[in-house]
């Protein structure tokens, strides 16, 4: 399987782990692999797209349920604010369109190696398709994905965090202060609960 030959390639990370997946999906074995690397100290932040800017809803309901316990464990997570996505398409239904607003498979390991391709670190992307992508030794375009995960993403981006009583909230940067929101941004009821089945 792709995933299992590129954690061989790329070697388990000592320092941190950046990862951009628009359909990110990462199961309970993802689960307990980036709740353990974080346990360890190792700082891993993941982008993905937030419910108001997915074109996949049904997908996104299969990572919401894996938030929480991946934030416990001291996983950053940010999701993708609308703003930063194409108009949504007309006819949009649960399987999607080509409309997403995040559409980058790439993760990038101690500032040193990057992975560009195809798989989208879902289970059909690892059980299912056929998948590629390189892995590129370049501190320099490691780097590059660290300053944007430092300087623009918390712009672009919701930080997904727990609050004191453990339940999820969504903190986007605007113009240097933090505007926090109790339940998922920019959706409605009926989306919300067709994520939560």
């Amino acid at each position: 399987l792709l995933w299992t030959r590129l954690r061989q390639i790329l070697k388990a990370p000592t320092l941190e782990l950046e990862l951009v997946s628009a359909y990110f999906v990462p199961g309970k074995q993802g689960v307990e692999y980036f709740s353990a690397l974080a346990q360890q100290g190792i700082k891993v932040t993941i982008l993905t797209n937030s419910l108001a800017a997915t074109d996949v809803a049904a997908v996104h309901a299969g990572y919401a349920k894996r938030r929480k316990p991946m934030l416990e464990a001291g996983v950053a997570i940010f999701e993708m604010t609308p703003e930063f996505s194409p108009a949504p398409t007309k006819g949009q239904g649960p399987l999607g369109s080509s409309g997403a607003s995040l559409h980058a498979k790439t993760f990038s390991i101690d500032r040193s190696r990057v992975f560009v391709g195809s798989f989208n670190f879902d289970p059909r992307s690892e059980r299912l398709n056929t998948e590629l992508g390189f892995v590129i030794d370049s501190p320099t375009m490691a780097q590059a994905i660290a300053d944007a995960f430092a300087v623009v993403i918390p712009e672009r981006a919701y930080r997904v965090r727990l609050n004191d009583a453990g339940a999820l909230q969504w903190v986007v940067q605007r113009n240097g202060q933090d505007n926090v929101y109790d339940q998922e941004p920019r959706t409605g009821f009926w989306r919300r609960a067709f994520v939560a089945v």
